[in-house]
């Protein structure tokens, strides 16, 4: 069982003694080659790191481990004596490698490889079996009409947001002034973000994933009506600024669940 699981399909161990050394035994291969920066490269994996990979994710998977990636390296790292490595680098190489034996390993779950992207992209999330509920979740919610026009309403905001902090050389704070909004659709978008906000915060600290994303394509109905009705870029500047942080504040209610941007669609 310890070098189990060997391959694609192969039996994954379940007693706690045959887990533990077989995860410690794979996690000590990747880490230690990718610190001293032998990756595979192409088509080329002498080491057989790739399987390797394939075979943590399946032990931390199936088994269910709520176990992070960062807090793993963090123990190899004093295990192996590598405490005073510079090894920033080595674990940013490590979870984007992970994240792509993940995409392959989950594809034939019918699992969409951006989708867990787009978590990864957080940069917050590294307990797969937490992630894989978050990219779930949020699968789920973009199979239906409104998590699909939401998609392009987050991905419009944060485009015009994106353009206009170029202009100014800015980056827009998400905090809006009620007294500038001249638009029924405003004080709606603005209304619903303060009750989403929250509610997604909520949901995801209780791991909630399914009742966020859920809060979160709540929001469609209020940002139609605003791309409807309002005019971002308005003749006033303060208007237009408050509009702007608007649409900055909805940029952060969706990053708090996923990097919108990685989506595709």
């Amino acid at each position: 069982d310890h070098y189990k699981p060997v391959g694609q399909g192969d039996d994954v161990p379940t007693a706690p003694v045959s887990v533990a050394v077989a995860l410690a035994d794979k996690l000590d291969t990747l880490f230690s080659f990718f610190a001293e920066d032998m990756k595979p490269t192409g088509s080329r994996d002498p080491f057989a790191l790739r399987r390797a990979a394939l075979g943590i994710l399946s032990l931390i998977v199936d088994n269910g481990h709520r176990a992070a990636i960062g807090a793993m390296f963090t123990g190899w790292r004093q295990i192996a004596g590598r405490d005073g490595a510079a090894t920033t680098d080595v674990l940013a190489t490590v979870r984007d490698f992970l994240a792509d034996r993940l995409k392959v390993q989950q594809r034939e779950a019918g699992v969409r490889h951006d989708l867990i992207d787009a978590i990864f992209a957080l940069g917050t999330e590294d307990d797969v079996v937490r992630l894989l509920a978050r990219v779930l979740a949020l699968q789920s919610v973009l199979a239906t009409e409104d998590g699909t026009n939401l998609l392009a309403g987050v991905k419009r905001a944060a485009n015009i947001v994106r353009i206009e902090e170029g202009k100014d050389s800015t980056s827009f704070a998400a905090e809006t002034d009620p007294a500038l909004f001249t638009e029924a659709a405003e004080t709606a978008l603005s209304a619903a973000l303060d009750t989403a906000v929250p509610t997604i915060a909520a949901a995801v600290a209780r791991e909630d994933f399914t009742a966020a994303m859920a809060a979160l394509a709540g929001l469609r109905p209020a940002v139609d009506a605003f791309f409807d009705t309002v005019i971002v870029n308005a003749p006033e500047p303060a208007v237009r600024l408050n509009r702007l942080a608007l649409l900055a504040r909805l940029r952060a209610a969706a990053m708090s669940v996923a990097d919108f941007s990685r989506i595709e669609g």
